[in-house]
């Protein structure tokens, strides 16, 4: 996990999966495990760097001696990796993951997966957070995923700066003073006045991402329809570009890191996992950042799912070792060994994530983090709307970096995007 993560999310398009269109990837860096072909035995299982707990995947060996569990961490572009595996139909995975950004897009090959509702899914779901269930779900119903991680969001922010500028840097008020997103800047201005060096914005792009969070639809609608242009996303662009207006961001996006080191961001809005990415780059400021509420409420960023390629022959063995990967106590594992922030609620509860966070001067987040999790709201997000949103940062850069007209810069914005939404397929 790193600093590139939040752009990624932000700009990562989406690939019609299409053996035409995709360059073959080598064995050994597609996998070398068991295919669903069964070019050889074992059970492969695909992850990432920062994916899941190593030393949970190590365990899981012992666990399933007889699974012969052929560990795979893949590096790379792992979305291009796993469409080229699937189309070629060789070393496919017994069991893969899949980023929460890419499910949008494996949705619409679902096909491709296996149903886990098959297995027992079902019965687990019923006691997880239904908000993130139903990101890895089909029309029909088809459970795809397993949730791995969530990422609900919140305002980071350093203490001292804060207090400097003789304001609040207690989590529930600073919450209550910023409830809304004209408190939120009205509170901002009062900061970067009193702290010129200092800005509560780190670009425009972070806050867009966190208000279309929040609203009732997002660039491409259920019906495949364009939305990208409505009066609700109107509003979210006004209300981001606003903070340009206001002379209160940093335009950090491209320098999060050294602008965190140095103090010029003061206040941050982004996932539970973004608090590594802050204790990475800005280790000297540990103890002087706190954790609140965001504006108006919590939204999610990632998260990402284990899936059970359809080709693999013994799926119930699969499910068997997902579920012990993701139980509880190995999810509060995950988050002691790599900061991931677990899925199931049950988690929440365990010492790994109850106890003080030391970055954070002692503030147990969790107590943040959890009820945003609960919070989060559902919604749609099609396997189109990453290419289509494109099209709004892309804008959003040049109203912060060229000084371009906000309101020439929605409209070209909405022409580009409607453009790119044609050529996916939306009416």
């Amino acid at each position: 996990m790193n600093l590139s993560r939040r752009n990624l999310l932000l700009g990562s398009g989406l690939a019609a999966l299409g053996a035409g269109a995709l360059s073959a990837c080598s064995t050994s860096a597609g996998g070398s495990g068991g295919s669903g072909g069964g070019s050889s035995s074992g059970l492969a299982l695909w992850y990432w760097n920062g994916g899941l707990s190593d030393k949970v995947v190590e365990s899981s060996k012992t666990q399933f001696p007889k699974d012969d569990i052929k560990p795979n961490k893949v590096g790379g572009d792992f979305k291009q990796k796993l469409q080229t595996t699937l189309t070629g139909g060789s070393f496919i995975p017994q069991i893969t993951g899949v980023k929460g950004e890419d499910m949008p897009f494996f949705r619409s090959v679902a096909d491709k997966f296996s149903d886990l509702n098959e297995f027992g899914a079902k019965d687990i779901a019923s006691t997880q957070l239904a908000w993130k269930w139903a990101e890895a779900q089909t029309e029909d119903g088809k459970q795809l995923g397993f949730p791995i991680d969530i990422g609900p969001t919140a305002t980071f922010y350093r203490a001292d700066i804060l207090e400097q500028a003789g304001l609040t840097s207690d989590p529930t008020a600073l919450a209550a003073a910023t409830s809304t997103w004209d408190d939120f800047y009205a509170f901002g201005q009062e900061l970067h006045g009193k702290v010129p060096a200092s800005f509560p914005v780190p670009s425009l792009a972070t806050v867009f991402q966190i208000i279309v969070g929040q609203l009732s639809n997002r660039f491409v609608g259920k019906d495949n329809t364009f939305t990208g242009g409505s009066d609700e996303m109107k509003q979210a662009w006004d209300t981001t570009v606003k903070a340009q207006a206001l002379g209160i961001n940093a335009n950090a996006g491209q320098n999060l890191g050294p602008a965190l080191a140095a103090g010029t961001i003061a206040m941050d809005l982004g996932a539970a996992w973004h608090a590594l990415d802050i204790s990475d780059a800005a280790p000297d400021t540990k103890g002087k950042w706190r954790v609140a509420n965001n504006p108006v409420k919590p939204t999610n960023f990632g998260g990402s799912f284990l899936t059970i390629p359809s080709a693999t022959k013994d799926k119930q063995a699969a499910f068997d070792v997902i579920k012990w990967i993701l139980s509880t106590d190995n999810q509060g594992q995950a988050f002691t060994d790599a900061t991931i922030f677990p899925a199931d609620p049950a988690a929440w509860k365990l010492p790994a994530l109850t106890g003080g966070d030391e970055f954070f001067g002692g503030q147990k987040t969790i107590d943040i983090f959890g009820p945003a999790g609960e919070k989060v709201p559902e919604q749609y997000v099609a396997a189109s709307d990453s290419a289509v949103s494109a099209a709004y940062y892309n804008e959003l850069t040049n109203v912060e970096a060229n000084g371009k007209n906000p309101d020439q810069a929605w409209t070209d914005a909405v022409a580009a995007a409607k453009d790119i939404a044609q050529r996916q397929g939306v009416k």
